[in-house]
């Protein structure tokens, strides 16, 4: 698991507490109707949205809510990288029923379901890069698949991909309880911000509002600190931090032994379940 990870990595930080009230705003925005799953896009690449998915979705696992992360980017998703495990198989697969070798097989999500060192928090990898992702996600297997998840988990976070290059997160924001933009500072366009929420709202989707990231955290330190939550060039302000050797947590997964017991309680709750 990635220092990028920081909810997890230092929780006692101010980024993190950010975190917390970002979770906490969630689940106070609907008195009505408790949002149970919610969909991260951007506008463009590079805004950090994959990073406040991450984030967000060990913070709801923090609170004792049993929580899905699913890598909905099935072009160049990267929560794989994040938490240190293989991107296949994943969404694609288990929406195609093909598997990583190009075999048809049976589906069943459980298959496709990861722990994570995080207690709480399970992650679904993009998969197999797919000639289709916009289809595959437009059917009804998706709708499925997310009714099927919540029969097992509190919170659904679908980290999609940016509005304005591909259309697969217009259409998930349909099948979504809510949608959430990150804006990057001083880098996304307010017309583009105006085209994804117009985009969103002509498809059906429901916006809970913007999360601008990578925000200065004091002016004088503007040129090397970053909400982002990471030091950066003051000559490269526009890209992420690079991460080195020395980010990579040496924790280490969770035991293929521990791994099997989850994902088998996991199947034995999801095919027994009324």
């Amino acid at each position: 698991m990635k220092k990028e990870l920081i909810t997890q990595k230092n929780p006692k930080s101010p980024i993190a507490e950010m975190f917390r009230t970002l979770r906490t705003n969630i689940q106070f925005m609907n008195s009505k109707k408790e949002l149970r799953t919610i969909l991260i896009t951007s506008t463009m690449p590079g805004e950090g949205k994959s990073w406040i998915s991450s984030n967000l979705a060990i913070t709801f696992a923090q609170a004792g809510k049993r929580v899905i992360l699913i890598d909905a980017d099935m072009r160049k998703g990267r929560l794989a990288s994040l938490f240190q495990t293989s991107s296949k198989p994943g969404l694609s697969n288990y929406l195609s029923g093909i598997d990583e070798k190009g075999k048809d097989e049976n589906i069943d999500i459980v298959k496709y379901i990861r722990p994570t060192e995080v207690e709480n928090l399970f992650l679904i990898p993009s998969g197999n890069i797919p000639p289709n992702p916009a289809e595959l996600l437009d059917t009804e297997a998706t709708y499925q698949m997310i009714n099927k998840l919540k029969e097992a988990f509190d919170i659904i976070i679908l980290d999609g991909t940016p509005c304005l290059l591909v259309t697969d997160s217009l259409i998930l924001s349909r099948m979504t309880d809510t949608t959430l933009i990150v804006a990057s500072h001083k880098s996304t366009k307010k017309d583009d911000l105006q085209k994804v929420k117009k985009s969103i709202e002509n498809v059906g989707g429901k916006i809970a509002g913007v999360i601008l990231n990578k925000t200065p955290i004091k002016s004088k330190e503007y040129s090397t600190s970053y909400y982002y939550g990471s030091k950066t060039n003051p000559n490269n302000r526009s890209k992420h931090a690079t991460i080195e050797k020395d980010d990579v947590a040496t924790t280490g997964n969770i035991s293929k032994e521990k791994e099997k017991e989850i994902l088998s309680e996991l199947n034995n709750y999801l095919n027994n379940k009324e």
